[in-house]
């Protein structure tokens, strides 16, 4: 399971080095303001499905599942997580490159 969070962000990054969306459409380049939009909305997209079940066991849903619940809090914890540590790359690129003198 997260390596399928993983891949689903990475692919999307491999797509910024290859100049195409990591989403198989064939519309053009895409920009990295895409990509790391993209890879928010997959976490975000994640944070709520785990919300969603919290609540859920909380309000003790009919259908309340402590194992199932705990994973998706896992998974969208790791996804943030890869996500931030990208984020914490890209600016420490640009600030490599503010460095450089031309």
């Amino acid at each position: 399971m997260i390596n399928g969070i993983a891949s689903g962000i990475l692919s999307n990054a491999i797509g910024l080095s290859t100049g195409v969306a990591g989403t198989g459409n064939n519309q053009g380049p895409a920009s990295f303001s895409d990509i790391f939009q993209s890879a928010v909305s997959d976490v975000d997209s994640l944070q709520n499905g785990a919300d969603q079940q919290v609540a859920n066991l909380l309000q003790g849903g009919g259908n309340a599942d402590i194992s199932g619940a705990m994973v998706s809090v896992e998974k969208a914890d790791v996804a943030f997580q890869l996500m931030m540590q990208v984020r914490n790359k890209v600016v420490s690129a640009y600030q490599e490159m503010e460095k450089m003198q031309f």
